[in-house]
């Protein structure tokens, strides 16, 4: 085992007694010693109740034979940090998170690791630190909440019972007492958010990948499940140690190509692609962005799912959850191991029946495509996403007319004002993971433009990114990013903007004599924050279409 490094052998007497002054029996050494990485905190809806789920995952480990040691890992609410200086830190703190990870398993020489994780950058944090680790590792994603309940039966939802509701109310349609029922029902409990935001896309896809046990994606996190699924991942962990099951026999490039299937089929939120993206490179495996549109071009969407359609993540774990799904795309589905013993087609095979309401059959898609696109064109010579999936078919061909914000608040500003009109394209740049720093989210003025009633006459492209709760016509990881010179940079308002979903483009109908000259005349702004640790980041991030990895 790897941790005999740190307790066997006459050299090791020193280390011994450093174990066993944080209480380890001499009767405990010879087990394997099992981290469990923990992101606990009391800050983040979906963490709250992670206390509990850290009792039955020790529970586990000891049944299985381990010996547990608990660590902590820093979380960031995208939501509580989203429209602020905060929302800079969100996606650097999946490369914090992953070197934590990687610098304790190594460091104490951990023979294998439970992952206990919820929300959206702290779980593609640690698969990269699985992938990049390869030791034997399971993941726990801590579940989601339950949708509000009002009057009449009535679901309420984070997104769009508080960004959308905001926007709503500013625009007259609900009034005050209207918004303060949605605020207070908005988030009932403990859980990641209720639709399939980036915290639940990201855990559905842990799953799917295999590195978490049938049910861990969807079960909700006030369940008795999730508490028989943490218990059971730390028996398990034992038993992956003890065959030596390591990440990178199950995260292959099978693995990731189901997992994008099954984000293209339910519609998922667009920052998977920035994360799939990074943790295929720490697990080794060639992973191009095309990838992603070849596949949402023969993948169909079959469900709809809260923002862009109607279901919640509740109804989809009673619908079948991933093996639903799995079972639904048939032969699109390629067999891969996974962390349970049994392969994708096993588990898939295993579900009796599926509730076609929610999961469709192939046959009787939601819509023929997945849910994501990539697009290309003058603009984004080397690519940008979109969640197709939350796009009204009018807009799915747009042409616009520029407006220009070089942050995320003056965009904000312009719409909130009433500034934004029908037939415009809102361009917010030097929001990339250099220029942010950090690649902040945009849902604060992507859901001002829906709740303006505008989401069916504006559109909104950024070399930012989006929440798993965007939805319209909002582009976004745009690269080269504005403060690499990409051309976005060069846009100027009044310019025309064409967006064509379906052929996949999006072009500045400007031409090249132009912005060439333009382009002589550019200079590099000046960075916005220059000190701390974000500064350190923003030289060594690279561009959003390689995953903004750190080099």
């Amino acid at each position: 085992m790897r941790s005999d490094m740190i307790k066997k052998g006459l050299e090791r007497t020193p280390h011994r007694a450093l174990i066993k002054g944080t209480g380890v029996p001499q009767s405990e050494l010879e087990k394997p010693f099992i981290g469990v990485a923990t992101s606990f905190t009391d800050l983040i809806p979906g963490h709250v109740g992670m206390r509990d789920l850290e009792r039955f995952i020790e529970k586990g480990v000891h049944t299985g034979g381990g010996y547990s040691f608990f660590f902590g890992i820093p979380g960031v609410c995208d939501g509580i940090a989203m429209g602020h200086k905060g929302m800079h830190y969100s996606l650097p703190t999946r490369e914090l998170i992953a070197d934590m990870v990687e610098s304790i398993a190594e460091a104490h020489r951990l023979d294998g690791l439970v992952l206990l994780t919820n929300c959206d950058k702290i779980t593609p944090g640690m698969l990269m630190a699985a992938a990049r680790l390869d030791i034997p590792c399971i993941v726990v994603t801590a579940g989601p909440m339950l949708s509000g309940r009002g009057d009449g039966g009535r679901k309420y939802s984070f997104v769009t019972d508080t960004f959308e509701a905001m926007a709503r109310y500013k625009a007259g349609v609900i009034d005050a007492k209207e918004l303060q029922v949605c605020e207070d029902n908005a988030c009932p409990g403990m859980g990641s958010c209720q639709g399939l935001f980036t915290a639940n896309t990201m855990a559905i896809l842990t799953e799917t990948l295999g590195m978490s046990l049938p049910r861990c994606g969807t079960a909700l996190a006030v369940s008795a499940l999730k508490r028989r699924i943490a218990f059971a991942s730390g028996e398990k962990i034992v038993e992956l140690v003890k065959n030596n099951v390591t990440p990178r026999q199950i995260m292959t490039r099978a693995a990731f190509e189901n997992a994008i299937r099954v984000d293209l089929a339910l519609g998922g939120s667009s920052n998977t692609v920035l994360h799939l993206l990074a943790i295929a490179r720490d697990a080794g495996v060639d992973l191009p962005l095309e990838t992603f549109d070849i596949l949402a071009k023969e993948t169909p969407q079959l469900a709809s799912m809260n923002p862009a359609g109607e279901h919640f993540m509740e109804d989809l774990d009673a619908a079948g959850g991933v093996a639903g799904v799995l079972k639904q795309l048939g032969d699109k589905i390629k067999d891969n191991p996974t962390v349970l013993g049994l392969s994708t087609l096993q588990i898939a095979s295993s579900i009796a029946n599926v509730d076609e309401t929610v999961i469709r059959p192939v046959a009787n898609p939601v819509k023929k495509e997945g849910g994501i696109a990539v697009l290309f064109g003058s603009i984004a010579p080397k690519g940008a996403v979109v969640k197709q999936s939350g796009v009204s078919a009018p807009m799915m061909r747009f042409e616009g007319t520029a407006r220009c914000f070089n942050a995320e608040e003056l965009a904000m500003a312009a719409i909130m004002e009433g500034r934004i009109k029908s037939g415009d394209v809102v361009v917010i740049r030097y929001e990339g993971p250099k220029g942010g720093p950090g690649m902040r989210e945009m849902l604060a003025p992507t859901a001002a433009i829906m709740g303006m009633g505008l989401g069916d006459s504006v559109a909104l492209i950024t070399d930012g990114r989006f929440s798993g709760g965007t939805r319209g016509p909002c582009i976004g990881h745009i690269s080269p990013e504005a403060a690499d010179g990409g051309p976005i940079a060069l846009v100027e308002d009044g310019d025309r903007i064409l967006l064509d979903i379906p052929n996949r483009k999006l072009d500045l109908l400007v031409d090249e004599a132009t912005l060439s000259a333009r382009r002589a005349k550019w200079q590099a702004p000046e960075p916005k924050i220059k000190g701390g640790w974000l500064a350190r980041y923003a030289k060594v991030v690279t561009s959003a279409h390689t995953g903004a990895i750190t080099e």
